[in-house]
């Protein structure tokens, strides 16, 4: 069966995990997943993720980080979906919760974060955002 928005079944395992109070889960690979979650790792909310091999397909395995019992990331939401694309320019890139928050981005330059994009004077695509 195929997906029509892995990145957004990506999401939905890593909220579906966190109210379960989980400490790792599972999604299948991606090179796009990884980026999300190297932004995610390097922005502090996920404690890290690895590569797994099950019966020939990839697997990404990703270890979620709590902060005195409650998750660290409180919000997470797919911004561009499938069905209606969201794309903005480094002057239009939003801001989560005044900057306390992340908006990741698919840029010509890779997959990076808001401030990053801003840094780099690129706009692009607006994946999700996480607080």
């Amino acid at each position: 069966m195929t997906m029509s928005d892995p990145l957004g079944d990506m999401l939905t395992r890593i909220r579906n995990a966190q109210m379960r109070k989980k400490t790792k889960v599972t999604t299948p690979g991606s090179r796009l997943r990884e980026r999300v979650l190297d932004v995610l790792q390097a922005e502090g909310y996920i404690r890290g993720y690895s590569q797994l091999e099950e019966d020939g397909k990839a697997e990404i395995e990703i270890e979620l980080k709590y902060y005195d019992g409650q998750p660290v990331i409180r919000e997470i939401e797919r911004v561009s979906r499938p069905g209606r694309r969201v794309y903005a320019s480094v002057k239009n890139i939003p801001r989560v919760s005044n900057g306390l928050g992340v908006s990741i981005l698919s840029t010509p330059k890779g997959v990076m974060s808001d401030a990053e994009a801003r840094d780099q004077n690129v706009g692009g695509e607006v994946l999700c955002r996480v607080f």
